[in-house]
């Protein structure tokens, strides 16, 4: 196969056409980089995700993680991959120079990570994991805090988990049990119970720094009374040194369906009673802080859930050319040759489907990764503010329309390779399985729903929603230059205008405290939401394939005209389908909100 990970060139369409990376190398910060730099971490992460991660993931998925001696034990395979990871930079792509970073752009860290997530998506777990609990000690801890936790986590040589839920609350974290007593040092005592903690054991570090929410002695009810705790595996002495084994105990591990390679652990803190814990940032507002751990997780898994469907569909597709089965229906000698599967419409059909899924949220990680870009070195307070406010609306909409609509990828993967794909000797089953963990975690799609309806609309005035109107409206306009897109921007614009007018309504519900009904039908508003901004990407998508045509290579004409029909896909056959739910939005449909348990 002569790719297996993601498409060579539509990343460099996407980077270097749709989203303009170049640009970023005029901004300060980015300024000894340009596209030869770009493209030489982008092949470096290509050539150690093929050598160290892609060879093991079918072996780590088969042996998967054991509990022996109170500990985890894993393949051989992970430690290597891990410290080429590691040794790479990647750990640390968008740190500065002078922090021993590289100092690439999001957009790009973000699109050499896209590399691994799809290579191997259990190892690749312990290094995103261990990003993000080093960005939450460097935004929120305390100088000491960063030198003793943060510097050890930059060097590679201590590894971060989030410690969020508990066995008798998933996803209501104001329920949290697990409770910090204060002690005569400045230091807490931890004590309490919290399962499904990925990377929370394994021997790949000299030490696992976990993020750990709890509640002190006087604190209030609800998530208003959350505080956030750096509690390490083993204890760090004052020089740096490590010193003895913290009241941590590794319970057992968990068997997963799929993502086996990732240690999913139950651990208990405070059994002895001397869990030594210390507060990040200020006393019960944990959760603000970790929601920075939070919203950095759901975008990674979003384009997790994305590459696992670009996996699936990239080996589907060379499946279908290679694999002879039948003829065309206007053939009835069988006395013939067989024909590829992908001559035949239905295979098309379902190659075509994957294509418009993965490809259109390909788009969108990136374009979310450009945006906190804009965040972090827009030319003006004022860019950088409205960039925040539209990612921060786009969030719900890249964790979980991935993990639905690029499962759904995976699904068809199977089904083209028919029977061999229900087996575990392809490699489409597994992608199937460890996609279907994205749904899930990192906040449901259901959760996601709801915070896109009920908080993200209306934050800030609806700012951020303002802002994708008119995005997608200066799309539609721009569109309007090509003849051949006219009958792709008529569907985004009708699905727009009857979108907004659902959401003015669904917004004025919650606004008159009618929230149950509001809210009653979240999942399909995102799912509508959902498709009008991938449908925008696409039209964006189609733009610059209109583009590449009339000005770029023609050795292109294939790719451009590949683009152009992925979105008539999704713009013709998708897209329209959306109708069907905001029916029901419009009407309140209480058809679930009614049903009662006696019923079922």
């Amino acid at each position: 196969m002569s790719e297996t990970l993601l498409c060579a060139r539509n990343l460099a369409f996407e980077l270097y056409e749709v989203l303009d990376a170049e640009a970023l190398t005029q901004r300060p910060r980015f300024a000894e980089h340009s596209r030869e730099t770009f493209d030489a971490a982008l092949n470096t992460a290509r050539t150690i995700a093929e050598k160290y991660f892609a060879p093991h993931n079918r072996k780590g998925d088969e042996q998967e993680p054991r509990f022996e001696n109170g500990e985890a034990v894993l393949i051989p395979e992970v430690k290597p991959a891990v410290d080429a990871f590691l040794e790479a930079g990647f750990l640390n792509a968008t740190r500065d120079f002078e922090a021993g970073g590289m100092q690439l752009p999001t957009l790009l860290s973000q699109a050499c990570f896209a590399h691994f997530q799809a290579a191997n998506a259990g190892t690749t777990a312990y290094p995103f994991l261990t990003m993000g609990a080093a960005n939450l000690i460097e935004s929120f801890g305390s100088d000491e805090q960063k030198r003793l936790f943060l510097q050890p986590m930059i060097e590679g040589r201590f590894y971060g988990t989030m410690a969020l839920t508990e066995p008798h609350a998933g996803s209501s974290l104001a329920d949290i049990r697990t409770r910090a007593e204060p002690a005569e040092d400045g230091s807490y005592r931890l004590r309490g119970n919290k399962i499904f903690i990925s990377g929370g054991d394994h021997p790949l570090s000299e030490n696992i720094v976990h993020m750990v929410l709890a509640k002190l002695p006087d604190a209030p009810p609800g998530v208003k009374g959350i505080s956030l705790f750096i509690v390490p595996k083993f204890l760090v002495n004052a020089d740096g040194s490590l010193g003895p084994r913290n009241d941590v105990q590794l319970a057992g591990l968990f068997h997963k369906m799929g993502w086996r390679g990732t240690t999913s652990t139950a651990l208990n803190f405070g059994d002895n009673g001397q869990c030594v814990g210390y507060l990040v940032g200020k006393p019960h507002q944990g959760l603000a802080c970790m929601f920075q751990m939070m919203n950095e997780a759901r975008i990674g898994v979003g384009m997790g859930a994305v590459m696992l469907g670009y996996a699936g569909y990239l080996y589907s597709l060379d499946y279908a050319r290679q694999r002879p089965q039948g003829r065309l229906p206007d053939n009835k000698d069988p006395a013939t040759a067989a024909v590829p599967i992908i001559s035949h419409s239905d295979v098309k059909r379902m190659l075509l489907t994957q294509k418009a899924y993965v490809e259109g949220a390909f788009d969108l990680g990136l374009y979310a990764a450009r945006l906190f870009d804009e965040t972090q070195s827009g030319e003006t307070e004022a860019q950088r503010q409205q960039a925040h406010e539209l990612l921060d609306l786009l969030t719900p909409i890249v964790k979980s329309w991935p993990s639905q609509f690029c499962l759904k990828a995976n699904e068809l993967a199977i089904q083209i390779l028919g029977g061999h794909g229900y087996t575990r000797e392809y490699p489409v089953e597994q992608y199937y399985r460890d996609n279907r963990l994205n749904p899930i975690h990192e906040g449901t799609h259901g959760i996601q729903s709801l915070d896109l309806l009920g908080r993200k609309l209306a934050q800030n005035g609806g700012a951020g929603l303002k802002q994708l109107v008119r995005l997608i409206a200066g799309t539609c306009e721009r569109a309007k230059g090509y003849v051949g897109l006219d009958h792709l921007r008529t569907p985004l614009e009708q699905l727009q205008v009857r979108l907004q007018s659902v959401t003015l309504g669904l917004l004025g519900d919650l606004a008159q405290g009618q929230v149950n009904t509001a809210l009653a039908n979240s999942a399909l508003y995102l799912k509508a939401f959902g498709h009008c901004v991938i449908g925008w990407r696409w039209l964006e998508q189609a733009i610059h394939a209109e583009q590449g045509l009339a000005h770029g290579n023609p050795v292109d004409h294939d790719f451009y005209q590949g683009k152009l029909q992925a979105a008539r896909y999704f713009l013709t056959w998708e897209v329209p389908g959306c109708h069907n739910e905001l029916a029901l939005l419009e009407a309140r449909d209480d058809t679930c909100l009614s049903m009662r348990d006696e019923w079922f």
